[in-house]
């Protein structure tokens, strides 16, 4: 079995071949997201703790949490679960993924590196992997350069130069910032603001006038009640008299 070891603080991984079955053994029967310590794995793993974090399985079908068995099922997947991308809009389809339990049938197994131990571990633990890009959100970068409120991000944004075949010189690229509060955002904000207080407004009106017309509207068909009992009540008279 292969193991795919990460280690976040470096940003570095490495992959591991493990031929002999009594080093996986402490593995087996384990789920996922559980933590465990690695010293099976060898003396230079002491003191080291990892976390499972998913694995594939000799046909390439991965584990999906949640799924308590150390075989594989079919399950009807469709938009948010993993182990799965929707290619239309509501469509749902049954695939074949392997239960959240290791066991020996696994060809690759992920673990992340929760606490590191006493020693290093070559082509692990002993290099740093720099991050491609930085932070793209605004409060990222003022977290990372500790700026204030009244500190212009955009100036802070990471670049990186780009260099392509035919180019005589390198590209400089640049994220676009997210959620950065600008004085176009902030009158943005106030128009929106009164777009719905001057809708408000209007709807107010428009149920009063309504409520007014539809109370003429009933004291008009009032009286044309009235008038007509008044009406219906003189003719009687009228022919009682005649008679």
């Amino acid at each position: 079995m292969k193991l795919n070891v990460a280690y976040p603080a470096t940003g570095a991984q490495k992959l591991f071949e493990i031929e002999d079955e009594r080093k996986l053994r402490p593995f087996y029967e384990k789920r996922m997201a559980q933590e465990l310590g690695a010293e099976s794995l060898g003396d230079e793993w002491k003191g080291y703790i990892v976390r499972i974090t998913g694995g594939n399985d000799k046909e390439g079908f991965p584990m999906k949490q949640g799924v308590l068995t150390n075989g594989r099922v079919r399950l009807l997947l469709s938009k948010g679960h993993s182990c799965y991308r929707p290619r239309r809009k509501g469509e749902r389809r049954r695939k074949s993924v392997r239960g959240c339990i290791v066991d020996a049938n696994l060809s690759v197994l992920s673990l992340v590196i929760v606490r590191k131990g006493e020693n290093d571990i070559p082509g692990l633990t002993d290099r740093q992997v720099p991050r491609r890009l930085g932070p793209k959100r605004a409060s990222k970068i003022r977290k990372l350069f500790n700026l204030q409120k009244e500190d212009d991000v955009r100036q802070y944004v990471i670049r990186r130069e780009v260099m392509k075949e035919g180019m005589k010189k390198p590209k400089s690229k640049a994220p676009k910032i997210q959620r950065l509060v600008t004085p176009i955002t902030l009158q943005r904000k106030r128009h929106i603001k009164k777009l719905v207080k001057v809708r408000a407004d209007k709807s107010r009106r428009d149920a009063a006038d309504y409520n007014k017309l539809l109370s003429k509207r009933k004291k008009e068909q009032r009286e044309l009640k009235r008038r007509s009992s008044t009406r219906g009540s003189g003719s009687d008279r009228r022919s009682t008299s005649t008679k």
